[in-house]
């Protein structure tokens, strides 16, 4: 059972992408944690490495305020065999990297036949009174790159599944975690033992037959509460989530539109050029005959992320929002 409840008992999401990297650390000697202030006993920005410096105190290793540095050095230990996972102290200043991401991991093995096993820890997503510069979903600019695989999960049996799956692969992996689920998603079962999906596989977190909402991160989780209030309308809605944005999982997309005619696609990033946008493309060329309305297209404002807490609320998308997405392409 997840749940947003913090005052409940169970595993967090924060917790288990702390013991994907701790069971790593301990199965596989090629694994070394890198990043800003995240050796003992500082834990890092989030706290998620807390504990991982004591046990491992040769493989967690702090790195200078330079995230151009930490990736570069992350691409040349993956290339040299070495299976690195880098963090980023907010998605936001992965674009420091950009080099390193895009024109160096994302190539390497098309370049020279060479894998280049790295992971990106970037944590993504608004905080409320975060600001333009910590609050950014990053996604769409680095699925936009051939080579890279980005997952963002949403539960916490993907938090650990999808990184234990992202250090094991031999290609780079952005692995987006979204820090407002970090303390409040809980799970009572133990991630270990969840059901494992492939990494580019998505998951229908709600059957349905009326409408499919298609969401990943922290959105599914508005998408589920505007599936609810939308059986009060007497519809039944299908929720996806994605899990993996690069690749998409284009035929449970394909095969949930054909059975319900509908799609409301969900994001909290921007809409332009966004993995909305992707797969409402993706609909509308490959299922246009199965379509009994319009797509629907919910991100947030196409502008800056603000800091005030209530202009904060007014630019994402939020359960209420979906819901009237829902019935606009239903009523249709």
């Amino acid at each position: 059972m997840t749940t947003l409840d913090p005052s409940l008992a169970g595993i967090r999401y924060i917790d288990a992408i702390r013991e994907a990297m701790g069971d790593a650390l301990a199965a596989d000697p090629r694994v070394f944690l890198y990043g800003q202030d995240i050796a003992a006993p500082f834990g890092g920005a989030f706290k998620v490495t807390h504990g991982l410096g004591e046990r491992f105190p040769d493989r967690v290793i702090n790195a200078p305020i330079s995230e151009d540095a930490i990736a570069g050095v992350a691409v040349g230990a993956a290339i040299a065999g070495m299976r690195p996972v880098i963090e980023f102290q907010f998605a936001d200043f992965a674009t420091i990297a950009f080099n390193q991401l895009v024109n160096h991991a994302a190539t390497t093995y098309w370049r020279t036949g060479k894998p280049c096993p790295l992971v990106a820890r970037l944590p993504v997503g608004g905080t409320v009174g975060a600001g333009p510069f910590h609050c950014q979903m990053p996604e769409a600019w680095l699925s936009h790159h051939p080579g890279l695989i980005v997952v963002a999960p949403s539960t916490v049996a993907d938090a650990y599944q999808l990184l234990r799956d992202a250090i094991a692969c031999p290609d780079p992996v952005m692995y987006c975690e979204h820090k407002a689920l970090y303390n409040t998603l809980r799970d009572e079962a133990d991630p270990r033992r969840a059901t494992r999906l492939p990494m580019g596989a998505a998951a229908i977190r709600r059957s349905g037959s009326d409408c499919t909402v298609i969401s990943y991160s922290a959105m599914v989780h508005e998408c589920l509460a505007a599936a609810e209030l939308a059986r009060d309308q007497q519809l039944d809605v299908e929720v996806i989530d994605l899990r993996c944005v690069r690749p998409l999982d284009e035929a449970t997309i394909l095969a949930s539109v054909g059975r319900t005619g509908r799609l409301v696609m969900v994001s909290e990033d921007w809409p332009f050029g966004g993995v909305a946008a992707e797969v409402v493309n993706l609909v509308t060329t490959r299922a246009f005959h199965a379509l009994d309305a319009p797509p629907q297209r919910l991100c947030a404002t196409d502008v800056p992320i603000p800091s005030h807490p209530t202009l904060f609320a007014a630019q994402r998308p939020d359960r209420h929002r979906i819901l009237d997405a829902i019935l606009q392409t239903t009523s249709f």
